[in-house]
């Protein structure tokens, strides 16, 4: 395969290049001077709980940092996924918006209803590339964490995810995590480098999943916004179905339709996502499920970084999932960037 030739044939975005450089993307979060001025009665009442509200590529960021921060974050941190914010959220609360356009409308709908609320909406945070989020938070005076406009938000990873860590720290919730997102820069540029080249792991792997259905496993708490991650990107970048769930709570369900499995009618692959950092049991138990599908003669992949550190392992994998579903879409002949239906879903929705 010649990489550049499907680049120019099904990328006209040349999404390619974006993750070449999503780096840079850390570089711009990371210096980005957050203003948190008017959350002063909220950080000296002190922070009980986190509420990130957003959808897609922009929710995913929270996820993911919850496993970032699974040993350090001291207070809960909840993803809202729909239009209304959950019964517990009070003064006590940092609501934080986040979406990547400022037109998701399900973020709309929950920024709308916290301002209303005279408690809440002193502690509302946004993270957004501008949109009607970013006009709001301007007119009302809420802070804004304003970022790079110009990607697709789930190619903007580096940005939501960093901009959100950098949002944690800043309100004193964390230790200073400077050094390891330093790490992360040098990592995804080599990674960058290596990726894009010709016979590269990502490539590979992705010439081995095409005609199959990936069924991907992570850990509980540890990867499980990685696998989550894995999948939705298979889904919108490489067009295909794909499926996820975690280890050990697969083991209590859907281990059993295992049982049945027959590849002529359901043409599956196993992924799983290890980490040494795994409770024993639960490496035990990927063990297991692997030589239970195993036999039934469905594949096992495995994928796992060799980084020393955890945090670096887990946006090795990340990063390394995103170039699979990259390689996947343009090796199936299909453009990584286009989202027809939920265009128009979104278009439908606004009649």
């Amino acid at each position: 395969m010649i990489i550049s030739e499907y680049v120019s044939k099904y990328d006209p975005q040349n999404q390619f290049d974006v993750l070449v450089k999503s780096y840079r993307q850390i570089e711009f979060a990371w210096n980005n001077n957050i203003d948190l001025a008017s959350l002063k009665s909220l950080l000296e009442k002190g922070i009980h709980s986190i509420v990130v509200t957003g959808l897609g590529g922009s929710a995913i960021s929270a996820d993911l940092l919850q496993n970032f921060l699974h040993n350090e974050l001291r207070i809960p941190l909840i993803v809202n996924r729909g239009y209304s914010l959950p019964n517990f959220v009070n003064e006590n609360s940092l609501i934080i918006i986040s979406s990547y356009s400022g037109n998701t409308e399900e973020s709309v709908s929950v920024f709308q209803a916290a301002l209303e609320d005279s408690e809440l909406k002193k502690n509302i945070i946004c993270i957004s590339a501008g949109g009607k989020i970013g006009q709001i938070a301007t007119e009302k005076k809420v802070p804004l964490v304003k970022i790079q406009p110009g990607f697709q938000p789930r190619y903007a990873l580096g940005l939501s995810f960093f901009s959100l860590l950098k949002v944690v720290q800043e309100i004193n919730l964390i230790e200073n995590q400077s050094n390891i997102v330093g790490k992360i820069i040098k990592l995804w540029k080599d990674r960058g480098a290596e990726l894009s080249s010709e016979n590269n792991a990502a490539l590979n792997f992705a010439e081995g999943i095409l005609g199959f259905i990936p069924v991907i496993y992570s850990a509980a708490d540890i990867t499980s916004a990685a696998g989550y991650r894995f999948k939705c990107q298979l889904n919108e970048n490489s067009k295909m179905h794909a499926f996820h769930n975690i280890i050990p709570e697969m083991n209590h369900n859907e281990i059993i339709g295992w049982e049945t499995y027959a590849e002529k009618q359901f043409q599956a692959k196993v992924i799983n996502i290890l980490d040494p950092d795994y409770h024993p049991q639960v490496l035990r138990r990927f063990k297991i499920i692997s030589e239970l599908a195993g036999g039934k003669k469905a594949e096992i992949l495995n994928l796992e970084s060799k980084e020393p550190e955890f945090k670096l392992r887990l946006l090795d994998i990340v990063y390394l999932c995103d170039w699979i579903t990259y390689y996947a879409a343009v090796l199936r002949g299909f453009d990584p960037s286009e989202i027809e239906y939920i265009n128009i879903l979104k278009d439908r929705l606004s009649k």
